[in-house]
């Protein structure tokens, strides 16, 4: 009798120990003022599917179809002079075609992290100011002409376009605070 008496403070004891750890280790981390702060004046952009022309060797090398969202602050937003969506795509234009950042050619080079800077940088360069803090790039594919020209010929409308992978491996696929994942709209 005594033993069953003990073996049964022993599994409340270790149960109940379990289930501490795991409500402690559960819990959300704390966040500091700042981060708090700064999440505070946070607001999610989400972007549109756009196609942007490769130029090169002379003429239309290609197409990026890309799709990127945005962390944005939310007092800036309030201080521009255009809509947002449209400073975006003006600003995005002038940052992918303007610049060239990425050199299909050369895909071995291309890195995720700094496409993603680079185009953080020209838009806020574009806005006068530090309006965006984050790009979330959820699709970034490159079509050559003859694919489009295949596509365009072909009753076969599955072939889809061919994913970027940078240097190391990584392929764009952000799925952006508040979204479930998958893609809609387009241009």
């Amino acid at each position: 009798m005594l033993k069953l008496l003990i073996t049964g403070v022993w599994v409340c004891s270790v149960t109940l120990g379990a289930v501490y750890f795991s409500v402690q280790h559960a819990s959300a981390p704390p966040v500091s003022e700042a981060d708090a702060e700064r999440r505070a004046n946070e607001e999610y952009v989400p972007g549109d599917l756009i196609t942007i022309p490769a130029i090169g060797d002379g003429g239309v090398r290609g197409y990026f179809l890309t799709k990127l969202s945005f962390s944005a602050r939310k007092d800036k937003l309030k201080t521009l002079d255009v809509p947002l969506k449209n400073a975006l795509t003006d600003a995005l234009y002038d940052t992918l075609v303007g610049e060239r950042i990425i050199d299909v050619t050369q895909q071995k080079s291309f890195e995720l992290q700094a496409f993603k800077d680079m185009v953080k940088d020209g838009i806020n360069r574009n806005l006068h100011g530090e309006v965006i803090w984050e790009v979330y790039v959820e699709q970034l594919e490159f079509l050559t002409k003859d694919d489009v020209t295949r596509i365009a010929n072909s009753t076969d409308t599955r072939e889809k376009p061919v994913p970027l992978v940078d240097r190391n491996g990584t392929v764009a696929n952000d799925h952006p605070p508040g979204k479930a994942g998958g893609s809609t709209g387009g241009h």
